[in-house]
């Protein structure tokens, strides 16, 4: 079934379907060398996997990028023994004609996930608090919440209605999409519906979920979840170019995004959306560096202990062929990670353990393409050509 724009934007399915606007990206390519010393100087090695490879991984992209109408695309692929794939292609200003550039900072969405529940996990660790807890230990108010645990939150498997599908919410959010929202203004849009179901009973993607789990976080350590991100994820996994808006803020450089998730269906551009109403769920930034070593991070438990992590990967079945769900992190065909997509921004950071390789996607556009995300359809055509055993076919709605 095919949904309006609108709809699109706060659907809560794995796979989403929406209208494609046309738009008119530049074909300009650059190699990704870039100076000043925020990147380590592989992160930018070009041709590394050798000429065959790389054209074929250029066609890949660009014929994707064209048939999606994606004004701007920056990929990174690395794969050790074999060598690296860095390239940006496209543009990142449909106005001006401003070349896309792999030093760009982008919205991550949903890829914030791995990030709160990383600092979930981390006390679980510090045995402050338990994953079988139950939710209202910590947060009173929510439904069946003496039985939703916070195993249930981070697996998406609590059966809490996602507020994000509430009309009224989609309505003040795009009536004013630069106003902030509370973690508690955001709950309530969802907390007016029944329960979908029983706790563990089945997966639905929630970003009620992650609101929660960051609530649980801010109470147990008194400190602001954006403060704890960093001090405990972002400082220890030295990730210098990620952090955790307060408002819209957004460094530079970054490409401008565009989204057709509007009143009207029209595009628009949604660079300086305030992503308040994602919060613990999807307003974080990030840029290819840190992305690239994220991935190992998070799919390791660098951070975590090894039981922690290993109760991280135990995953289960989401409902789509392939892809199936852990503690804030998917699976599909052999990659670990996650993706992510916010109004005008979408990106994929996931890691290959049998070949220990990293794929980054990031593009400014969330407009999906007969019903796939067009982040998606760019992963699985690089894996299709780079890793043919393990063809990424993995998406989840970051918003």
């Amino acid at each position: 079934m095919r949904r309006t724009p609108r709809r699109r934007l706060f659907a809560t399915a794995l796979l989403v379907a929406s209208v494609l606007a046309p738009m008119t990206p530049a074909s300009a390519v650059t190699n990704g060398t870039v100076s000043g010393a925020r990147h380590d100087q592989d992160d930018y090695a070009p041709g590394g996997l050798g000429p065959s490879l790389t054209a074929r991984l250029d066609k890949a992209i660009e014929d994707v990028r064209q048939q999606a109408n994606i004004p701007g695309v920056v990929v990174g692929l690395w794969m050790p023994g074999k060598g690296s794939y860095v390239r940006a292609t496209g543009v990142a200003n449909t106005d001006t004609g401003r070349p896309m550039t792999t030093d760009s900072y982008v919205r991550i969405g949903s890829e914030t996930k791995t990030f709160t529940v990383t600092a979930l996990l981390e006390l679980v660790d510090d045995h402050r608090i338990g994953l079988d807890d139950p939710i209202s230990k910590y947060i009173h108010g929510v439904p069946n919440g003496n039985r939703i645990t916070l195993r249930h939150l981070a697996e998406m498997r609590s059966g809490l209605f996602p507020y994000s599908s509430d009309p009224d919410f989609v309505h003040d959010l795009l009536s004013d999409p630069k106003r902030p929202f509370t973690p508690q203004e955001l709950l309530a849009y969802g907390f007016r519906h029944p329960n979908t179901s029983a706790p563990g009973e089945q997966f639905q993607y929630s970003n009620s979920n992650l609101i929660l789990l960051g609530l649980v976080i801010e109470k147990v350590t008194g400190h602001r979840l954006a403060d704890v991100i960093h001090h405990r994820v972002l400082r220890p996994a030295h990730l210098d170019n990620t952090l955790f808006p307060r408002g819209a803020e957004f460094p530079m450089p970054h490409p401008r995004g565009y989204t057709n998730q509007t009143l009207s269906g029209e595009v628009a551009d949604a660079t300086d959306w305030n992503p308040s109403w994602a919060w613990a769920a999807g307003s974080m930034i990030s840029d290819l560096h840190d992305l690239r070593h994220w991935a190992k991070t998070v799919a390791t438990g660098e951070l975590l202990s090894p039981r922690t992590q290993a109760q991280r990967l135990k995953t289960l079945p989401t409902g789509f062929p392939g892809t199936s769900y852990g503690l804030g992190i998917l699976t599909t065909n052999g990659w670990i990670g996650h993706n992510g997509s916010i109004p005008g921004y979408e990106t994929v950071t996931v890691y290959l353990p049998s070949q220990k390789a990293t794929l980054v996607v990031m593009i400014n556009t969330d407009i999906t393409v007969d019903g796939q995300e067009p982040s998606t359809l760019l992963a699985r055509a690089i894996t299709a050509v780079a890793t043919p055993d393990n063809v990424y076919d993995g998406a989840v709605v970051a918003n």
